[in-house]
């Protein structure tokens, strides 16, 4: 049996410095190590050049780098979208996606292997729910996604990171919110808080919790329909938290942090793409689901991307482009995502982990 500690991701700076007294170490390696993982993004413990070779061989002997297994690295879009499949240490596969674009690049990690949510047109939802990731697993997905671009030629830089992948980060959300806490800190990882987007299927008080917190992160939340008999249909999780209370805590996000909040909205061909269905969409970010001013909100139309098995099919461009103006001509701020990953199944729903179930 494996006895050592945990990975060293799962460890807070004072869990380090901690770590290290217990070894005979003086405080300053502890801010060496956390350097060396955070802002070096050493692999291994031999490229720790700075730490002594007796602490590396301690460090190799007793402690983990990581717990996620990289099993598979998939590439799209000439390069530019790289899909990787890891394996958690004895147990489920874990998806990420890196998107390059001129100027940004950003990834998407899972806060969970397997989704419970159950969204009729995500494939993550075929797996069903099989384990909840830490802090430390979801830091390593962002720091493999700052490797490849540090690997690249010229050598990029990471700058967005978006909770979109595997699972729902607010039914994981302490460690969601240490990871993000974590590579938010300016001795380690900094990166910028706006740089952080969560999105949650409507976990309303994961949404009140989020509105209190102190770092100004984004807000997404997936909507897909306007209707709540829809919804339920659609999103099951509107038949705990239905729409009148998600627009309630939309408003109380949005009075609290004064940060707009987009709301994702898959295109479904004949499901929830009509003219009425967007006309519905509009009065409620205008306000008159519930009588109020308009919400502070920008709506993301995407395109449903390809899952096996399920019995939906994409809204084609021209549907697409009718529901956008309608939306707008009721001021509604809309954009229509670009499809990235599409090719290799990394794009918007698609993530299933399918090598390894």
């Amino acid at each position: 049996m494996d006895k050592r500690i945990p990975s060293l991701y799962d460890l807070a700076p004072d869990a380090l410095a901690e770590q290290m007294a217990r070894w005979g170490q003086p405080a300053f390696r502890a801010k060496q190590l956390y350097r060396q993982l955070y802002a070096k993004l050493a692999a291994d413990f031999a490229a720790m050049s700075d730490l002594p070779a007796a602490l590396r061989e301690t460090l190799a002997r007793e402690t983990v780098l990581g717990t996620l297994e990289l099993r598979n690295v998939q590439t799209g879009d000439r390069g530019l979208t790289r899909k990787a499949l890891f394996g958690v240490t004895g147990g489920p596969p874990v998806e990420s996606v890196l998107m390059i674009y001129d100027d940004r690049a950003t990834v998407c990690v899972s806060t969970q292997s397997g989704c419970a949510m159950g969204c009729t047109f995500c494939a993550t939802a075929q797996l069903g729910f099989r384990l909840n990731l830490s802090a430390g697993q979801m830091i390593e997905q962002v720091l493999w996604a700052a490797r490849e671009l540090a690997a690249m030629k010229p050598p990029r830089t990471l700058t967005n990171v978006v909770y979109m992948g595997m699972g729902e980060p607010f039914n994981n959300y302490d460690a969601w919110w240490e990871s993000v806490v974590r590579l938010h800190d300016p001795k380690g990882f900094n990166m910028g808080a706006r740089s952080f987007t969560v999105s949650t299927v409507g976990i309303v008080p994961g949404i009140l919790r989020l509105a209190e917190e102190d770092l100004p992160i984004n807000l997404a939340i997936s909507l897909h329909a306007a209707d709540g008999a829809l919804r339920s249909r659609l999103v099951p999780v509107n038949r705990k938290y239905p729409i009148a209370e998600l627009v309630r805590a939309t408003r109380v996000y949005t009075e609290k942090t004064h940060r707009r909040v987009s709301f994702e909205y898959v295109l479904l061909q004949g499901v929830n793409d009509s003219p009425d269905h967007a006309l519905e969409l509009a009065k409620l970010c205008r306000g008159a689901a519930d009588k109020g001013p308009p919400l502070l909100c920008h709506v993301n139309l995407i395109p449903w991307n390809p899952v096996p098995g399920a019995p939906l099919g994409p809204s084609d461009r021209k549907r697409v482009l009718a529901f956008q103006q309608v939306l707008e001509a009721y001021k509604v701020a809309c954009t229509v995502r670009v499809q990235r990953g599409v090719d290799i199944a990394a794009a918007c729903g698609q993530l299933a982990g399918a090598v390894l179930t």
